[in-house]
């Protein structure tokens, strides 16, 4: 079982940055694929980026590709979502989600097994 808490969200004008941090709790966080999804009011849950167990792979949703960058402390049990340039379309609650490291990194949400509870983005015009 792996508990995860998002911190991190705020309020940013267009053009600005924040930095999600995403907390695992547990011993074998080094073991596990690493995601960041969102969902923005009346739209279905969309990947945003996700980064493998040890870091060398990372895939990006096209729409955050050159804008954002995720990365992660296995040291730490964290993983993090830096976002720059923001637009107000990134505006959403961000979720952390995680699973058993395999050969691919998965951008599906069904594909996830633990759900952090969410931290919200609003990015204004």
């Amino acid at each position: 079982q792996v508990q995860l808490v998002e911190s991190g969200g705020g309020l940013v004008q267009a053009g600005g940055s924040l930095r999600l941090s995403c907390a695992a709790s547990g011993r074998t966080f080094s073991t596990f694929d690493m995601g960041w999804f969102r969902q923005a009011p009346g739209k279905e849950r969309e990947f945003v980026a996700a980064i493998g167990w040890s870091g060398r792979s990372t895939v990006y949703a096209d729409s955050v590709k050159g804008r954002f960058t995720i990365s992660r402390d296995n040291a730490k049990n964290t993983v993090y979502l830096q976002m720059d340039s923001l637009r107000p379309e990134d505006t959403a609650v961000y979720y952390c989600a995680a699973r058993r490291s395999t050969l691919v990194v998965h951008t599906t949400s069904p594909m996830y097994d633990f759900w952090g509870q969410g931290t919200q983005v609003t990015v204004s015009s």
